[in-house]
């Protein structure tokens, strides 16, 4: 017999604030993934302010578990709205992850 899975309840602290973030940079370290969450900004032609406001960590673990999630939410997307494009520039990885 299979154990029953609990019952999830969410609930949202005072504290909880929702933001837009069109600039998301990863760090990682042997324990943590740690998402920067921010907003990019061009004030000159030649000059690109991000405005980070929020920075998250993950353990490995949930870092893992948020890929497949986020990746299977992503393809439903694209099946129900079209295929997402990205920007030459935008898909080229961070080196200095590398």
């Amino acid at each position: 017999m299979s154990p029953v899975p609990p019952r999830i309840r969410l609930q949202s602290r005072g504290d909880y604030r929702e933001h837009y973030a069109n600039s998301v940079q990863i760090r990682l370290n042997l324990w943590d993934f740690f998402l920067l969450f921010g907003t990019v900004q061009q004030t000159q032609p030649d000059e690109v302010e991000i405005h980070n406001f929020q920075g998250i960590y993950l353990s490995p673990q949930q870092a893992k578990a948020f890929l497949n999630v986020l990746q299977h939410n992503v393809q439903q997307y694209e099946q129900t709205f079209g295929e997402i494009k990205l920007e030459p520039a935008a898909h080229q990885p961070d080196r200095t992850l590398q």
